[in-house]
This record gives C-alpha cells, structure tokens and sequence, in this order.
C-alpha cells in the first residue's frame, strides 16, 4: 500500500504535488519522493520519512516544472531501509522515464530474470515497482522501434505490460518530453481516480480525497486495465488496454486503508464502514446481550463510523475512551512488529472514567497480529473497567496478502489456524465477535452506485478473509517465494547499500 499522484497543469506543481502527498500520507510514512519535469529535463527529490520531513524550501525550489508525479511509500517488498528503494524509479531509455506504482507484482522473480536474460535490462534494487518500470520501457521501446512516441504506441505498450504483469498495480508514470501515463491492473486492485481543476489542470491519484483537497473536481476511476495518457497541452486519452478487465478491488481498503472521506469505484468509503457497523451489530447481539454492555468505545480511528453505527442499532451509549496522539503513526502499517508494540501506548491513552466499573464493548476496524488489540485490552483492564468485550467490523483475518499488505506470513496473523475461543484468549477479552465473510462484502456492496462504471464491479479482492486470490496465480509455493522478498525491516538492521541516496542540500 502506497499513495501516488501525478499533476499536469499550465502552472507549477510543486506544491500541488506536496499538498496531494500529505492527504495521501496515511497510505505510507516509510519515504516520499516527488519528480517534476521541466521541458524535457527530470527534477527529482526523495528520502526516507514523512512528506513534511523529507522536502524543507530548499527542496521544493529545485522541483520546477508544469507536470509531476509523486509517492508516499508504505514497503512490502525489498529493502525497507534503503534510499534508494524510494519512488519515484527512473530509466533513462527509451525517452527517459519516471514512475510511481501502489501495488504488488506477484511474479516479480520471474519478470526480473526475464528482464536480465531477454530484454537486456538491469535491475539495480529489490523493489517490483523498478521491475515494472523496466518492463514499462521495454514494451515502449517494442512498440516504438526507434520512432517518435505516437498515442498508439503508448496504448500497444501498456497492453504488453499487463500481458506479462501479474499481481496488483497502479500507476502514474512520465514519459520526458510528452505527458503524463497512468494505468491499472485488469482487476482494480489498487485504486487510481482522476480529477480537473477550474483552470484545466489534471490530477491522477490512490484517493478521491487528494484530488479534493487540493482543489480539484472528481472526475472518474481509473477502469481495471484502463490505460490513461495525458499530453503536454494538457488532453486526455484514454483507452482499455485489458483483455478481459474485471473490477475486484481490495476490500481492505474499505475496511481500514483509506480515509473515510475518500470514494473508491463509486463506493463511499464512510457509508461502507457504516453499513459494516449494521451487520456487526446482529453478530454482537447473539453473542453478548445488549444489556450486559454499557459503552461502546472506538478503537481509533477506522472504526470510529462502524461503532457509531453499532451503538445507534443497539441503543448503548458511545464513548471516546481512547485519545489518540496524532503524531505517531499508524501502527499496522510501521515495519517491524517491535516498533509496532512499542509505539501503542505512545499511540493511544486512556480516558479512564469510561473505564471504571462498567462492561465495554471495543470496537476496532479488524484485527490483524493482535499485538495491538492485546494491548489495548489491557489498557481497558488497567483503566478499570469491568469486563471487556471486543468487536471486529471485518471477519478474522487468516490468510497472508500478496497484493500490496504487509501481512503475507501465516505467523502474523494471530487468527491463522485458530479458533474464535483460542484468539480470545489470546488477546485477553471476554467476549470477541468477528464480521461474517458474506455480511462484510453484502454491506461495502450495498454502498455502491446503481449504475457501474465502464467495467461494473464484479466482486471484491479479499483474500486475506476468504484465501481467494483473483489473479489465480497464487499457490503456496508463490506466497513462500514472496515472503522471501518482504521488505527488510528488522529494528537493529543498519542499510549496508552502497548506493543510498544521499538528501538533497
């Protein structure tokens, strides 16, 4: 899971692109980096950490151009340390280009000796995302044969790419000297939407909420396999470059990743997690009695709309018992399990008088290692509350993500080969309910539009609930392979590359 961006405009988008990157900063806080191009000459800045860290005045003085692009990177897979792993890539051949990709490829191994054997070209990370650039170019340089760079020849080449891509991706990509291309995967896994501005400015990114906080008009999603080009005077072309796309986004999302303002394929991500909270609220009333429940506290802040949901259907009062400091970052989503224990009572504190002496029904988004649920059901404990019951407004994650969450082996996942009773025990609670498979996708697709885009939604990726993989090229010998290129994120591992990128002055 990462946050990309791409802005075509008639005046600067430095700071278009910079504004864009924090709105998208929930979707990766490991590195940020922006490349803005000016005639036909890249301007690059990236680092490791958050956007308001690793660009100063000075950095974004060197980022002149009309057009750019840009990324938030959360790593799940290479080297979670090194610099030079940060987004965007760039190749210098053909044309010169720059890309930024949210995603997962499933069969990068295979592409990156392809790459070497067949197509010549040099791989110098571990990252997918300089795996897809390369395929990228080399399907351009096919398509092109040493001829100027015609709007076919792009469109040729996307569809070449999605021929030899498996897995999950989106992404925005500059071509030097001609515009702005963005695609997405044939199922619309990761999401992409494009937004205008009032002067004709043109803004792709993951969330409609970057788009609108920075003062552009929702436009549309991108379509599973759609391939969209952007020129320099700033017209849009697009075309289905897919075979046979179908929309399967990752539910994920909806359930915890993106920002409730946001609306992903039509579907309001705030009414999704209402609509979660009414389902969960059948489940929570064969397993604890609402009389025996005295508050209902939000886990923050994901599940804020599905507790309030839950708490309205069941008529008990909701609570903030959590205060929540917003200056750490999201936990599920920072590398390394120990930093993640560490940082949840520096995350969250208590408001102990909705603690004291009552019955509490938690309510979290879903529960993933449950180191963080543990923790926090203690903290319940400690505040003094009587009994402490908990909620998920997603069913029990048991099975690894290959498709851009960072939650691939079976070990992490605390509800893998376990029974309700034997999480429960773990995570210290008195009662646990889980959201039913069926019920949480019933309740994101309620939220969707009558009427679909140009490719309706199908279904939904959720492998991690359901072990359905809809690529189909996902086997137990694949997901081992892929655990072997998980981002090296181990709290004592120094960054011994030789090639780190050195911050701008």
């Amino acid at each position: 899971m990462c946050g990309i961006v791409g802005v075509v405009s008639n005046a600067p988008v430095n700071q278009l692109l910079y504004d864009a990157m924090l709105l998208l900063q929930h979707r990766g806080q490991d590195a940020a980096g922006i490349v803005t191009m000016l005639e036909r000459k890249f301007f690059m800045h990236k680092a490791k950490g958050m956007v308001r860290d690793v660009f100063r005045t000075r950095n974004m003085r060197a980022l002149p151009g009309h057009i750019g692009l840009g990324q938030v990177r959360y790593p799940t897979a290479g080297n979670a340390y090194s610099e030079e792993e940060a987004q965007p890539f760039y190749v210098n051949a053909p044309f010169g280009i720059t890309l930024v990709h949210n995603g997962n490829l499933t069969n990068a191994h295979a592409l990156r000796a392809e790459l070497f054997s067949t197509d010549h070209r040099h791989i110098n990370t571990e990252s997918d995302s300089e795996v897809l650039l390369n395929v990228l170019a080399h399907e351009l340089a096919r398509s092109t044969q040493g001829a100027p760079l015609q709007l076919e020849e792009i469109f040729k080449a996307v569809a070449a790419v999605h021929r030899r891509l498996r897995g999950s991706y989106a992404v925005v990509s500059l071509i030097a000297g001609h515009g702005l291309l963005v695609f997405r995967d044939p199922y619309g896994i990761r999401p992409l939407c494009l937004g205008r501005s009032a002067d004709g400015a043109w803004m792709a990114a993951s969330e409609s909420v970057a788009l609108e906080g920075s003062g552009f008009v929702f436009e549309r999603d991108v379509a599973p396999g759609e391939a969209v080009y952007i020129d320099l005077q700033g017209q849009l072309h697009a075309r289905q470059c897919a075979a046979a796309p179908v929309l399967d986004p990752c539910i994920f999302e909806f359930v915890y990743l993106a920002r409730p303002d946001s609306t992903i394929d039509g579907i309001s991500v705030y009414q999704a997690r209402l609509n979660l909270g009414e389902t969960l609220a059948q489940r929570v009333i064969s397993t604890v009695p609402p009389s025996e429940i005295d508050v209902i506290v939000p886990i923050p802040e994901s599940s804020r709309p599905s507790a309030t949901q839950l708490a309205h259907l069941l008529g008990i009062p909701y609570r903030e018992g959590f205060v929540k400091n917003r200056y750490v970052g999201r936990t599920f989503i920072m590398p390394g399990q120990g930093v993640r224990k560490k940082s949840v009572r520096q995350k969250l504190n208590v408001i102990a008088s909705e603690f004291k002496g009552r019955n509490v029904l938690l309510v979290d988004d879903s529960i993933v290692r449950g180191t963080t649920s543990r923790e926090i059901v203690q903290m319940a404990r400690d505040a003094g509350a009587r009994k402490v019951y908990m909620a998920s407004a997603a069913p029990p994650v048991r099975f690894p993500n290959v498709y851009g969450i960072d939650m691939p082996t079976k070990d992490e996942l605390v509800a893998h080969n376990r029974s309700i009773e034997e999480i429960r025990q773990l995570i210290g609670c008195d009662a646990l309910i889980y959201q039913d498979v069926d019920a949480m996708k019933r309740a994101v697709r309620k939220a969707a539009p009558a009427q679909g885009g140009s490719v309706p939604l199908a279904g939904f990726e959720a492998s991690c609930f359901d072990g359905v993989y809809v690529t189909g090229d996902i086997d137990t010998e694949a997901i081992l392979r892929m655990n072997g290129s998980r981002p090296r994120i181990e709290e004592t591992e120094e960054d011994s590359s030789r090639l780190v990128l050195p911050n701008a002055s």
